[in-house]
């Protein structure tokens, strides 16, 4: 999930914001569906540079319960829309 606020169109300017916009469209979808994030059992991170995975995990460890999802993160080439984060999730309904 791109951190694109639903409302607005709009992007956050830094990863901490994009995180929490990425992680706040994700819990959206899952309550369609009925779920919350306790539903997740796996998440996927995309990073534009790994130097924006501390202050993404700082995040994310908010966000999430211990025990965590099974998670990967990796860095990529490049993101839509120039974001610096994007998450994918697999939950179990």
């Amino acid at each position: 999930q791109l951190p694109i606020n639903a409302a607005t169109g709009e992007m956050p300017a830094d990863i901490k914001a994009q995180t929490r916009e990425s992680i706040n469209n994700i819990k959206a979808i899952l309550a369609e569906a009925g779920a919350t994030l306790d539903n997740v059992v796996k998440t996927t991170v995309f990073l534009a540079d790994m130097e924006y995975f501390g202050p993404m995990n700082e995040v994310y460890a908010e966000e999430f319960k211990a025990v965590y999802p099974a998670r990967c993160a990796f860095a990529v080439k490049e993101l839509p829309k120039k974001a610096l984060v994007e998450i994918e999730v697999i939950a179990a309904l």
